[in-house]
């Protein structure tokens, strides 16, 4: 396990992470400091607990959106999906169709060439 050390509203504390987790886990504190910065600047000393409980429900805030927006995404994706495959589908009965019928003319000139050659003979 690696170990290392953040700051959050200037105190320091020791972490452990997974190996090569490191910079992540700097980044999440830089981030989650902003919040508690933010807070602190808008509202002032108000106890370091409160200040983290409601950087907390911030980021909760923000996650719950983000969750919302991939659901809707997701759902977006599969709609998208269902129309391809359905166009798909269409497509190769088109194909199929369009297939059938160029082989039925393309006989019946053959039969038409047949007769003509018949008759010139």
């Amino acid at each position: 396990m690696a170990q290392v050390t953040v700051s959050i509203d200037g105190k320091q504390y020791r972490m452990a992470c997974d190996e090569g987790q490191e910079e992540h886990l700097i980044d999440l504190a830089e981030r989650f400091d902003r919040y508690v910065s933010h807070l602190k600047e808008s509202f002032g000393e108000i106890g370091d607990q409160r200040l983290t409980v409601m950087a907390g429900i911030m980021v909760m805030d923000e996650l719950s959106e983000l969750q919302k927006r991939i659901m809707g995404m997701e759902s977006e994706v599969q709609t998208l999906r269902k129309t391809r495959d359905d166009a798909l589908i269409k497509a190769d009965k088109n194909d199929s169709a369009l297939t059938g019928a160029l082989g039925a003319l393309a006989q019946r000139m053959e039969d038409l060439a047949g007769a003509l050659t018949i008759k010139k003979a």
